[in-house]
């Protein structure tokens, strides 16, 4: 008896739960119209519900209370660790599958035995692409597949493509970017950079570099090696 009433109680809470969901949801169509909202779940905090809106520039997390009369947006950071909470959450959803990813198109260089992989999309005039690129040079076992994503300044696309063009693709991308040497090799060979254009930006690199790590999660910016 007790065991049946349990089930019961489960059964109506999902149900409750659901209908908030579904309520939420409704809400939201009215106040944001046709805006694509991916999910509606609660939040592991607070009185609120996590909505995931996807869109061309990736993916997005508001939060807002049972009613929808509110509308949080920004990010939600764990008062005692400092976690951005928002962040992590991103990062999941925002997940590419690293297999997927077009590595015969890449610069791919290997420190060591290479076990730690990572992915980044670059341009050679992005500051912070080069203060990244000093700390993945002094990575040990590492593998970085670099995709060129020439996307600051008109200049970057001839750069990148001579980069492509040369004999030795890692030496002069390295070159460039650590020692300002720019690439001698004339830039007309046949090569990836606008496909990889378009292919960072439909996976929401909106900033340079964007990465990814082997679990396909996206990262932006040049992070400290000790994160």
């Amino acid at each position: 008896m007790m065991r049946a009433l349990f089930a019961l109680l489960l059964l109506l809470i999902a149900t409750a739960a659901a209908a908030d969901e579904a309520a939420v949801r409704r809400m939201l169509h009215d106040k944001l119209g046709d805006t694509n909202v991916e999910s509606v779940q609660r939040a592991p905090f607070g009185d609120l519900y996590e909505v995931v809106v996807r869109d061309a520039g990736g993916v997005h997390i508001v939060y807002v209370d049972a009613a929808a009369s509110v509308i949080l947006t920004g990010r939600a950071i764990d008062a005692k660790t400092g976690r951005n909470l928002t962040e992590e959450r991103q990062r999941k959803l925002g997940a590419i599958k690293w297999a997927s990813l077009p590595f015969d198109d890449a610069i791919t260089i290997v420190r060591g035995n290479g076990r730690r992989k990572i992915a980044v999309f670059s341009d050679p005039n992005c500051p912070y692409c080069k203060r990244f690129e000093k700390d993945l040079a002094t990575l040990d076992d590492s593998t970085v597949h670099i995709f060129l994503f020439p996307v600051i300044r008109p200049e970057s696309v001839p750069q990148t493509k001579a980069v492509w063009c040369s004999p030795d693709r890692a030496k002069a991308w390295r070159d460039l970017m650590l020692r300002g040497i720019q690439p001698t090799a004339a830039p007309d060979c046949k090569t990836p950079v606008e496909k990889l254009v378009e292919l960072g930006r439909s996976l929401g690199a909106n900033a340079t570099p964007t990465w990814f790590d082997e679990t396909g999660e996206r990262y932006g910016g040049a992070l400290a090696l000790d994160r």
